[in-house]
């Protein structure tokens, strides 16, 4: 039966063969020279030729020791070429994506922690904005919330949202009772970009005589959330990424009447050429934790 030789101890020799020093082949593999010794005793074995004359003070190759040290270097140093390529690129291994603040703190962020269980040595690299005129094509993926698909190289669809108003605990025991008439006794909540988003809600729903008094825009759905959690008004508030602030009792939906729109949260790949294996994987992921939700 062969015999395997074990990689450290042919690299132990060639590097004792390169310094003509058990002690300093010592000091560069963090080994003790007994060490280095006993695994070139080993290596000796198992050759049958004596790789190295040993003196009080010092050692040199054999004519073997030679022969076999101009053979087998090449493949270790191209050996250890090839796992220091493999390690830098798994530690260099980063994908970045760009993605809507709410959709970051409420859906993704929360899920990273099974991401890194299962990928560890695939880095993600976040960058959250505002407004979809902020995503960059630099980034390898985005998520984007669309009323129409995007016309990049690769797009996925990922889910629908829909809004129901809704507003703090406190504020909602003043304004239940109230029926309709609530949403002319207290402030509306909108985000910016879409400044008729209430009065939609009204059309959608036959509200009639739909006349706000007061109207607050704000820049964020986030700010949209954490405003109605103060108490400042009643918010259109997306669902499904707000679920948690229902389920834990911060928000209540003062109607049960939603606003259904065409917007739609996409995973656009900009770059079709830049598919790679740890690319492929995250895409993956991502449909299959958020897809269809």
């Amino acid at each position: 039966m062969a015999i395997q030789t074990p990689i450290r101890g042919l690299r132990s020799f060639c590097v004792a063969a390169k310094c003509l020093s058990f002690k300093h082949a010592a000091n560069q593999l963090h080994l003790t020279p007994s060490a280095i010794s006993h695994q070139i005793r080993q290596l000796e074995e198992q050759l049958n030729k004596q790789l190295f004359k040993r003196q009080t003070r010092a050692i040199e190759l054999t004519p073997d020791g030679k022969q076999f040290y101009e053979s087998i270097a090449p493949i270790i140093e191209k050996l250890e070429s090839t796992i220091a390529d493999f390690t830098e690129a798994a530690a260099q291994s980063t994908i970045s994506i760009t993605l809507p603040e709410f959709f970051a703190s409420e859906l993704f962020v929360p899920m990273l922690s099974k991401w890194s269980e299962k990928y560890p040595n695939i880095n993600l690299q976040l960058d959250t904005v505002k407004r979809n005129a902020d995503h960059t094509k630099e980034s390898d993926l985005s998520i984007i919330l669309s009323g129409t698909k995007p016309t990049d190289a690769i797009v996925y669809e990922l889910f629908p949202i829909s809004y129901l108003p809704a507003c703090s605990p406190e504020l909602y025991k003043k304004l239940k009772p109230l029926g309709d008439k609530a949403l002319e006794e207290a402030q509306l909540i909108l985000h910016q970009s879409r400044p008729w988003a209430w009065h939609q809600w009204a059309d959608e729903n036959d509200i009639e005589d739909f006349e706000p008094h007061r109207i607050v825009q704000v820049d964020s759905m986030f700010s949209v959330a954490r405003a109605a959690q103060k108490g400042l008004g009643i918010a259109l508030i997306p669902l499904p990424l707000s679920q948690s602030w229902f389920d834990e009792g911060v928000l209540l939906p003062l109607y049960d009447k939603q606003l259904y729109t065409r917007d739609r949260y996409y995973l656009v790949q900009h770059d079709w050429h830049a598919s790679r294996p740890e690319l492929d994987i995250f895409v993956q992921w991502l449909l299959t934790e958020f897809g269809g939700m």
